[in-house]
């Protein structure tokens, strides 16, 4: 289903938008203290840059709004419509659910962010790169 390729696969794994061959993260796993934000600066496969520009990333608070959102409503879901919790225990659930969902929230928001900006070559996926291209 999901194959190299596809944005949802570069949004989903935190691979290089470009090549899809390694991850964009320092560390792949968000939860890992202090490291939630650390990227590599390039693509050690097609030296794709990730920071296009200084504060690119910005962008990708517009992006966690609506992220947070969908993560919101099915937490709703789930507890009020599913579960059939009142209505100050599917408040709670709302919050906690975003809690403890954050760190998932911001890399997947970022992840949508440059996959606006960049698209998959399959020719950047084939070989590495020599030369710098952004």
């Amino acid at each position: 289903m999901l194959k190299k390729g596809n944005k949802l696969y570069s949004i989903l794994t935190g691979s290089c938008p470009k090549c899809h061959e390694e991850s964009m993260y320092v560390a792949k796993n968000p939860y890992k203290p202090g490291h939630l934000f650390k990227m590599n600066e390039r693509c050690s496969h097609c030296q794709t840059k990730y920071k296009i520009e200084p504060s690119f990333f910005y962008g990708a608070m517009y992006v966690s709004y609506a992220v947070g959102i969908a993560f919101a409503v099915a937490a709703f879901v789930i507890a009020k419509l599913v579960v059939g919790t009142s209505l100050i225990n599917t408040f709670i659930a709302i919050v906690a659910t975003l809690v403890i969902f954050m760190p998932v929230i911001i890399r997947l928001s970022r992840n949508i962010w440059i996959n606006f900006f960049i698209s998959y070559d399959p020719k950047a996926a084939r070989t590495p790169l020599e030369s710098t291209s952004s």
